[in-house]
C-alpha cells in the first residue's frame, strides 16, 4: 500500500516530520482502526526496506527525547492532581475555552499533543493492536549506531519522573483522611513508605548498571510487588469507605493515588525491561502500553465528564446503596406486611387531601410569586416530613428507592437461573406493593377531598373551590392538550432526586459521624440528658436521610413549578396523589355532576400522571443504580420471558401476597419441574 510520507521526508525539522508521519496514519473516522493498522504496518515495511528514511524517522524521535523534557509528561499527564475536584473541573473547563501554551520543542508533553492534536485520536491509537506498533519499533533498529553503553534518551527523565511520582503515592498515602478510615497503615509497616525506599535503590542501580554495565542489575519486581501492596490499601479504604461512609473529596484522592500507582509500574517496568535488554526490544510491549496511556491522557486531558464519572462512582455507589436500603422496606413479602403497607398509603392519602386544599388556599392568597413558591415548598416539604414520622406511605417515593434494591439483586444475578427466579419474585413483590401503595393513596384521598369541600359548604355555605377552579383543574389534567404527561414528568425527576438526596444524607449521618456529635453536645446534654440525647442521635441516624429526602422533595416540586412561572417556561409538576385529591375537589365544587367529557379526559390525565410518576423516577434511579454498581446485565430476555411465564402461571402474586403454605408449595412445584 503506497503512503503519502513524500511531502514530509524531505524536511529536517524532527516534529514536522513526525506530524506528517501521525497525519499519514491518522484515518479520516477515528473508529476506523483496520485503516490505521494497515498504515502502521505498510509504513514498518517501509522503514525496512529504507534505512536513509529509517535513520531519518528514528532520528527525529530522538532528537525530541534530547532536547525536550519529558518530566511532565510522565508524571503529569493523566494523573489527577492534588488541587481538588473542583480546582481540576475549573481547569479543565478554563483550558477548553481558552487552550494553553503549548512549547511542543521544550517540553515532551506538548510535542506529543502537537502529534496527537485531535480529541478523537486516543480511539484509533489505541485501537491498533500492540503488535503493529511493536512492528513499527522494531523497523527503526534503535540499537543501530548507538553506543551500548550510553544511556537512551528519556530514560533518565523516566526514572526521576518515578521517583517523584513515588513521593507524592507517600504523602497521598498518609492524608488524614484515609488514615481515618484506614488507621493500620499508620500502625504497621505502610507499603507507601516502603515503595519510596525501594523506588530510591531501583533507580540508583539503573544507572549505576548503564554506566557500569558490569554492575549488577536491580529487579523491578521487588518495587512491583510494593505497588500492588499500594493498591491493595486503596482497595481495602474503597471497601470500608462503602461502609463508613464517603464524600467526594475522599474518592477524588483514591483515584489520584490509584493513578500514582498505575503509572508508577508502567514506568518501573520500561526501567526493568531495559536494564535486561539495552536494544530495547524487551522494552516494546511495556513501552507501548505506556504510549498508548499518554496518548489517551492527552486527548481527554481537558474532558470534565470522565474526570466527574471517574469520581462519583463511589460516592454514586454509597448513596444507591442507602437508598437500596431504604428501598427494601417498600417491598411487602408477607400478607401482614401487604395489608400494613395498604394502612400506611390510606393514612397519607388523608393527609395529602389536606396538603392539596391548602396548596389551593395559598394560590388564592395573592402572594408574591416567591412567597408563593415558598409557601407551596413548605407546604409539600412539612407535609412530607409528618406523613413519614406518622408512619404513611406516600406511593410515588417508593419506585426511586425500590429501583436499588432490584438493581442489587440484577447485580448479584449473573444470569444463573435460581437467581433470575429470586429476581422475578422481587419484581412482583416490588409491583404488588406498588400497586396497593398507590390505591390507598388514590382511594381516600379523593373521598376526604370530597369530605372536606362538604363541611367546607356545610359551615360557609360554598365550596372549598370554586365551579371556574374545578373547570380548570379538568383542563389541566386532560390527557392530551394540557401537557400533564410532561408535567408529570418533571415531578417523576424530582421523586428521582429526592432518593438520591435521602441516600446522600444518609451518607453524610454516617461519614461525618453526626449522631456521635450531638451526643457530644454540652449544652444538648445538659439540657435533654444523657439518655434522651442518645435516643436522639440514634433517631437522626436511622432518618436523617428520609426526612431530608421528603421535605427537599417537596421543596423541588414547589421550584420546579416556580422556575416555569419566574422565567416563563412550560414547566409544572403533575403528582398521582395531589392530582387525585384535586379531582375530588373539582367534583363537589361541581355538585357531583361534572361535565362528563373533560371528567373523563381529567381521569385519563390523571391515570397518565401516576404512570409517569412511577415510570421516570423508576427507570433513572435504576440506571444510576446500575452505572454506580458496573452492571451491565444481559439477560433482559429471559427475564421478560420469565415475568410473562410467572404472570400467566401465578397472576395473583402480582396483585396480592400468596399465603405462606401456598407460596412454598409453589416453589416446591416449580424447582421440581425445573430440576425434572
Amino acid at each position: 500500500m503506497e503512503i503519502p510520507f513524500s511531502p514530509f521526508v524531505s524536511t529536517d525539522d524532527p516534529l514536522a516530520l513526525l506530524q506528517g508521519l501521525v497525519n499519514s496514519l491518522r484515518p479520516r473516522h477515528p473508529d476506523d482502526t483496520a485503516f490505521a493498522t494497515e498504515r502502521l504496518r505498510a509504513l514498518a515495511a517501509w522503514l525496512e526496506a529504507d534505512p536513509v528514511l529509517r535513520g531519518k524517522v528514528r532520528g527525529a524521535i530522538e532528537t525530541l527525547f534530547a532536547t525536550c523534557r519529558g518530566g511532565s509528561l510522565y508524571r503529569n499527564m493523566g494523573i489527577l492532581p492534588s488541587t481538588g475536584l473542583f480546582s481540576e473541573t475549573r481547569r479543565r473547563i478554563t483550558h477548553t475555552l481558552l487552550p494553553e501554551i503549548r512549547e511542543p520543542r521544550r517540553f515532551l508533553g506538548d510535542a506529543l499533543q502537537a502529534l496527537f492534536f485531535r480529541n478523537t485520536d486516543e480511539i484509533w491509537v489505541c485501537g491498533v493492536e500492540d503488535a503493529a506498533w511493536i512492528a513499527f519499533l522494531e523497523a527503526l533498529h534503535c540499537s543501530e549506531g548507538r553506543d551500548p553503553a550510553a544511556l537512551p534518551g528519556g530514560l533518565a527523565s523516566l526514572l526521576n519522573s518515578l521517583w517523584l511520582l513515588s513521593y507524592r503515592m507517600t504523602v497521598l498515602g498518609f492524608d488524614p483522611e484515609l488514615l481515618r478510615i484506614d488507621p493500620g497503615l499508620t500502625q504497621n509497616e505502610s507499603p507507601f513508605l516502603a515503595q519510596n525506599l525501594e523506588t530510591r535503590v531501583f533507580m540508583e542501580c539503573c544507572l549505576n548498571h548503564w554506566n557500569e554495565p558490569e554492575a549488577a542489575a536491580e529487579d523491578e519486581k521487588q518495587l512491583l510487588v510494593l505497588f500492588d501492596q499500594c493498591r491493595e490499601a486503596v482497595e481495602r479504604i474503597r471497601r470500608r469507605a462503602a461502609q463508613a461512609g464517603t464524600s467526594l473529596q475522599l474518592t477524588y484522592k483514591l483515584q489520584c493515588l490509584g493513578d500514582h500507582i498505575q503509572r508508577g509500574e508502567q514506568l518501573a517496568t520500561v526501567a526493568g525491561e531495559l536494564q535486561r535488554d539495552r536494544s530495547g526490544r524487551a522494552a516494546w510491549p511495556a513501552i507501548v502500553a505506556l504510549f498508548k496511556t499518554l496518548v489517551f491522557a492527552s486527548c481527554r486531558r481537558n474532558d470534565v465528564k470522565l474526570l466527574w464519572r471517574q469520581n462519583l462512582e463511589l460516592t454514586a455507589r454509597r448513596v444507591t446503596e442507602y437508598a437500596g436500603k431504604a428501598g427494601e422496606h417498600y417491598i411487602t413479602e408477607t400478607r401482614a406486611e401487604y395489608f400494613g403497607m395498604a394502612r400506611a398509603a390510606i393514612g397519607a392519602g388523608g393527609l395529602i387531601a389536606i396538603m392539596a386544599l391548602i396548596k389551593l388556599a395559598l394560590h388564592h392568597a395573592n402572594l408574591a410569586p416567591l412567597n408563593e413558591m415558598l409557601a407551596y415548598g413548605f407546604n409539600y416539604g412539612l407535609g412530607f416530613v409528618i406523613i413519614y414520622i406518622l408512619g404513611f406511605t406516600v406511593a410515588t417515593k417508593q419506585p426511586a428507592m425500590t429501583a436499588n434494591a432490584i438493581a442489587a439483586s440484577i447485580g448479584e444475578a449473573k444470569g444463573k437461573v435460581r437467581e433470575l427466579d429470586n429476581l422475578i419474585t422481587l419484581i412482583a413483590r416490588t409491583t404488588r406493593s406498588q400497586l396497593v401503595a398507590i390505591s390507598g393513596n388514590v382511594v381516600i384521598a379523593i373521598p376526604v377531598a370530597i369530605a372536606l369541600s362538604a363541611f367546607h359548604y356545610l359551615f360557609t355555605g360554598t365550596h372549598a373551590i370554586t365551579r371556574a377552579d374545578a373547570d380548570q383543574i379538568m383542563a389541566t389534567h386532560h390527557l392530551l392538550l394540557s401537557g400533564t404527561l410532561f408535567y408529570a414528568g418533571v415531578a417523576g425527576f424530582c421523586l428521582f432526586l429526592s432518593g438520591l438526596i435521602a441516600g446522600y444524607f444518609d451518607n453524610m449521618a454516617t461519614y461525618s459521624r453526626i449522631p456521635q456529635r450531638i451526643e457530644q453536645l454540652p449544652w444538648a446534654q445538659r439540657f435533654f440528658g444523657t439518655a434522651r440525647l442518645a435516643r436522639f442521635a440514634g433517631y437522626v441516624e436511622r432518618n436523617l436521610g428520609a426526612l431530608a429526602g421528603n421535605f427537599l422533595f417537596g421543596m423541588s416540586l414547589a421550584l420546579a413549578w416556580g422556575i416555569g412561572m419566574l422565567l416563563g417556561l412550560p414547566l409544572d409538576i403533575r403528582h398521582i396523589a395531589f392530582s387525585s385529591a384535586y379531582l375530588g375537589y373539582a367534583v363537589a365544587a361541581c355538585d357531583f355532576a361534572p361535565p362528563l367529557q373533560p371528567f373523563l379526559w381529567a381521569v385519563l390525565g390523571t391515570i397518565g400522571v401516576g404512570v409517569m410518576n412511577l415510570g421516570v423516577s423508576f427507570s433513572l434511579a435504576l440506571v444510576v443504580a446500575l452505572r454506580a454498581r458496573n452492571v451491565t446485565f444481559s439477560q433482559g430476555n429471559q427475564l421478560a420471558r420469565g415475568l410473562l411465564r410467572r404472570f400467566f402461571t401465578r397472576p395473583g402474586e402480582f396483585l396480592l401476597p400468596p399465603r405462606r403454605k401456598t407460596e412454598q408449595a409453589a416453589e416446591t412445584r416449580e424447582n421440581g419441574a425445573e430440576h425434572t
